[in-house]
């Protein structure tokens, strides 16, 4: 699991790794937690591209349904199917295991570092 403060985030509450031109994208554990028990998730297939700032998915929980927005420009590289499977990994590991896609992108959009994110949801 990486650490959260090497991480980049947005405003709609994503963690974004970035690795050489691929990007990987989860919720952060505070949308988790505000999400409740995550009981369903639809995420883009391989090859799809995807705009940044687009909805690209939706996290179904007991309380509510969340929409997942692209952070970057690009495609889809790969899904995670293991969450899709058992979506309680969004809850469970949010930052790990409960990763929900990959993105390789041309360009990457200005993000929040560690700091100012936390400073957004007060924590």
């Amino acid at each position: 699991m990486p650490d959260r403060k090497d991480l980049q985030y947005t405003a709609e509450h994503e963690w974004v790794l970035v690795e050489d031109d691929v990007a990987t994208v989860g919720i952060t554990a505070y949308a988790a937690d505000k999400l409740g028990d995550v009981v369903f998730v639809d995420l883009p297939e391989a090859g799809s591209d995807i705009a940044s700032g687009s909805v690209v998915g939706e996290i179904e929980s007991t309380k509510s349904v969340g929409e997942l927005f692209a952070p970057v420009d690009g495609t889809v590289t790969e899904s995670n199917q293991a969450v899709v499977d058992a979506p309680e990994l969004v809850n469970s590991d949010p930052f790990g295991e409960g990763w929900l896609i990959r993105v390789r992108f041309e360009a990457l959009p200005e993000l929040m570092s560690f700091d100012e994110y936390t400073a957004l949801v007060g924590e």
